[in-house]
């Protein structure tokens, strides 16, 4: 396996709050957005853009927790179960602008996923995307992400991998993983 390091923490820092502030220029002061980040991964960006959101705005974004498992289109072709995670919303998505955040986007099928996870608990006035990696040219849907930190260029057979400090990682990074023949 080959790890090839694509974003260093300092620049994962800046692509945050740059994010933030692309946020802040079509939100303003979020009265009416709300954040979902997509279980499980989507979750630590969420809270590092919340985080952020709050120190630039002084004020707290409504941020919530979006479990897409049962929504999936691959639910029951696997050969072991997909373990769910919690869905944690306390706030309601009816007429709200909702930024779906996530890691990294690949195919696509997780993002719609979401979209339909996310009808149940309202319907919202409209919905973006925001993606730490836009994988370019792997995508199986016509889903595009609304607000990108970083776009890469990548084989099928590799993988993103988002590291976090919160997940024990030793610094927040952004691998690229090549799987090599034996």
């Amino acid at each position: 396996m080959q790890k090839r390091l694509i974003v260093n923490h300092q620049l994962l820092e800046i692509m945050v709050m740059r994010l933030c502030h692309q946020l802040i220029e079509n939100h303003g002061d979020f009265n009416d957005s709300v954040i979902l980040g997509l279980q499980p991964r989507g979750r630590f960006v969420a809270q590092r853009i919340q985080s952020t959101l709050a120190t630039i705005l002084g004020k707290q974004v409504p941020t919530g927790l979006l479990d897409t498992t049962f929504h999936r289109d691959d639910f029951r072709r696997r050969e072991t179960p997909i373990t769910a995670n919690a869905t944690k919303i306390n706030f309601l998505v009816e007429g709200k602008k909702v930024i779906l955040v996530d890691d990294v986007l690949f195919t696509g099928r997780s993002v719609r996923a979401a979209l339909d996870a996310m009808i149940a608990y309202g319907r919202p006035a409209s919905v973006e995307l925001l993606v730490l990696i836009d994988r370019l040219y792997t995508r199986h849907l016509p889903i595009q992400p609304t607000y990108v930190g970083h776009q890469v260029n990548s084989l099928q057979s590799q993988r993103v991998l988002v590291e976090w400090k919160e997940q024990q990682a030793e610094e927040d990074a952004i691998w690229l993983i090549t799987k090599t023949e034996e």
